[in-house]
């Protein structure tokens, strides 16, 4: 099963899901402000990703952060952000055979799901 994990006012989700769909690639969406996200599956994820590339630096909820929140900056303390608040997730997290991809990109899917352009 492909899975696609995000926040549904998101562009970049709202373009991987177009992408998926317009492929007829059938996926399960996974809403972390409705579903949530737990602390198993965020370590899966980091078992492939890296909590830096995991953590969105750049987008509004990490800059809101009061600056001592973003100091000195360890796994541990990402991963009570990302649990915490997981719009400070990067997007998309697509999960397809067991692996775990950040990001989308449409050439990137196509290599993914053996499409040609």
């Amino acid at each position: 099963m492909t899975r696609i994990y995000g926040i549904k006012n998101c562009d970049t989700i709202k373009k991987a899901r177009k992408y998926l769909e317009q492929q007829h690639l059938p996926h399960q969406y996974i809403d972390y402000r409705q579903d949530g996200i737990s602390a198993e599956l965020l370590a899966d994820f980091m078992q492939q990703l890296e909590w830096q590339q995991l953590l969105n630096t750049k987008g509004t909820t990490y800059r809101a952060l009061p600056d001592a929140d973003k100091q000195e900056m360890t796994a541990e303390k990402a991963v009570q952000l990302m649990l915490a608040q997981p719009a400070i997730i990067k997007r998309p997290v697509l999960e397809h055979n067991g692996k775990f991809y950040l990001g989308f990109s449409e050439q990137q899917y196509q290599t993914l799901f053996g499409i040609s352009a």
